[in-house]
């Protein structure tokens, strides 16, 4: 598969038009009913900012942070976690150490007990030291981001885990492009599973989504359910340069604020 500069992927990225700028949250947040919300946010921070944010954690969030290996993973672990307790509180105007999670059987997390009352959904994902977090209420939601990579974007692992007719029009796009197609396709296949819930035991090869650079993001086809996709929106976000990255959500009467 031939390589895409970051410029060529910018100019052939689709320009959607319900995509905000990044840009400062309001000091008076409000999440309304009709809204999702994404935020972007460095994990690279300073180690005493570290320390306050691993100070926020929960004695299990603790625990899996210390399994890591390398300490970049570790620090990006506690970044991670302890900034979405710093959102998701904001929201709720709670102190973001009081927060609880639970667990699906595949691992998505939600708020637990009381603090799920406002019906805060929410979703992350992060990438090489750049993470994205979505917040909604009353509706399901998955975000994916992937670091652009051409040692990741092979036609073996395509054939393998896309469906035929999203290979085939990978196979038809030039060299130029199928970089950037692989990873459109990518992101929008686990923002989806991820906003479904279900883990790997939905499989990849069993729904359709756009890919081709030039392409509104979106659902095209499931197995076994023609309704699914009229239950999901997808969106591009553009997170920054050699990153690409995608939202799902319930239903397409929401607007997206981008946020960092």
């Amino acid at each position: 598969m031939g390589s895409i500069s970051t410029t060529d992927q910018l100019k052939a990225a689709p320009k959607i038009a319900h995509v905000s700028p990044w840009s400062s949250p309001p000091k008076n947040l409000i999440l309304r009913s009709d809204e999702v919300h994404v935020w972007r946010a460095t994990l690279d921070l300073q180690y005493s900012r570290v320390q306050s944010l691993q100070q926020t954690l929960a004695a299990d969030e603790r625990r899996r942070a210390e399994r890591f290996y390398f300490q970049t993973d570790r620090e990006h672990f506690i970044v991670g976690r302890g900034l979405l307790r710093a959102i998701i509180g904001r929201y709720l105007e709670i102190e973001p150490s009081r927060l609880r999670f639970c667990y699906s059987p595949h691992g998505k997390p939600s708020l637990a007990g009381e603090f799920n009352a406002d019906a805060l959904c929410f979703n992350l994902s992060h990438a090489d030291g750049l993470a994205l977090y979505a917040v909604t209420r009353g509706r399901q939601l998955g975000i994916d981001i992937e670091r652009v990579r051409a040692d990741l974007a092979d036609e073996q692992v395509a054939e393998q885990f896309f469906s035929p007719r999203e290979v085939a029009v990978l196979r038809a796009l030039s060299g130029d492009m199928q970089q950037l197609a692989f990873f459109n396709c990518w992101t929008r296949k686990e923002a989806y599973i991820k906003a479904r819930g279900e883990g790997l035991s939905l499989r990849l090869d069993e729904f359709d989504v756009s890919l081709a650079p030039g392409e509104a993001a979106a659902l095209l086809s499931t197995k076994g359910d023609p309704e699914e996709v009229f239950r999901w929106s997808l969106r591009e976000l553009f997170p920054g340069h050699g990153y690409v990255a995608a939202l799902a959500a319930e239903g397409d009467n929401w607007r997206l604020r981008c946020w960092h």
